[in-house]
């Protein structure tokens, strides 16, 4: 009975030291985190500017205007466009860099640095950089089509609002790609190099193998690929901030930038937080399909 009695002591202690160790974190997390995250449901039945301490209740009347904003869904299909650009682009791109560095015989290390760079510069260095490459007057691109003499092909890809989102997809797959691309390569990596081996006796070709071994084998690492790039989609914002500024005129706006772009330029935190709340859904929506899809693979397998 008094062992019994000292176990229980013990596990009490060392519960206490748990909460005691998590507490200040808890606090911390409670207090930048669950509360401003719990106040943006409250704000967003508001008016408020974000300045004047006056708050005024209006009930659902931003979530109103929402539906009945047409920028509200330019933004949300140029969201999904986006998306799906990206998610496509980036694990194609990936895939192709992951599977050439795999193959390469010398300086393997080389590569796979030179591919992974881009992804080390910040949004905002690399948004300028392509914005000047982009520039339809000085940029790189037009430069080097007046010294070939197609001056008429030249595009203004920044100022065109055919051409903008476009260019904002290039320069992020430009960017993200190398971050997938080591997926990818340690997902290349894990394949018994027997099953292809085995397969090339029986006389598969290489377009065969990859159908059949190394593709199926990749499941995992583009499942974590297509839910990271997707995610990553969805907050894009410095390369549009920098690029862009959600033009020409509202061409390249998203759900993320119209939120910054109503809260703080607009002064209308209370419509922006509205909108915060909408684009929160939309990410956990999609998040739980894709875990469901990923469940339902793995119980298949």
């Amino acid at each position: 009975m008094r062992a019994a009695t000292q176990r229980e002591a013990k596990r009490k202690r060392r519960i206490s030291y748990s909460i005691l160790f998590i507490l200040p974190a808890f606090i911390f997390y409670t207090a930048f985190v669950i509360y401003p995250t719990l106040n943006s449901v409250n704000l967003s039945f508001t008016s408020w500017d974000g300045v004047s301490d006056h708050v005024r209740y209006i009930g659902f009347d931003n979530f109103k205007e929402m539906l009945h904003s047409e920028r509200v869904y330019n933004a949300l299909k140029n969201t999904l466009l986006l998306s799906v650009s990206l998610v496509v682009l980036e694990n194609i791109v990936a895939l192709l860099l992951a599977i050439l560095v795999d193959q390469v015989r010398w300086a393997k290390s080389l590569f796979r640095s030179v591919f992974y760079f881009p992804v080390l510069l910040s949004g905002i260095v690399m948004g300028f950089v392509w914005a000047i490459i982009f520039n339809f007057n000085f940029g790189v691109i037009s430069q080097l089509l007046d010294r070939i003499g197609l001056s008429e092909w030249k595009i203004d890809w920044l100022g065109d609002p055919n051409y903008a989102l476009l260019a904002i997809i290039i320069t992020t797959v430009w960017k993200g790609s190398g971050y997938y691309m080591i997926i990818y390569l340690a997902g290349l990596q894990g394949i018994p190099p027997e099953l292809n081996e085995a397969a090339a006796i029986d006389g598969a070709n290489r377009a065969q193998r990859f159908r059949h071994i190394t593709f199926p084998l990749l499941a995992g690492a583009m499942t974590v690929s297509v839910m990271l790039s997707m995610i990553g989609a969805l907050k894009i914002f410095d390369q549009i901030a920098v690029m862009t500024d959600g033009g020409p005129g509202f061409a390249t706006e998203t759900l993320t930038y119209i939120v910054y772009k109503v809260g703080f330029g607009e002064l209308r935190q209370g419509y922006g937080t509205a909108l915060s709340l909408v684009l929160f859904v939309l990410i956990l929506a999609i998040s739980l399909i894709q875990v469901k899809l990923l469940r339902r693979r793995e119980v298949q397998m």
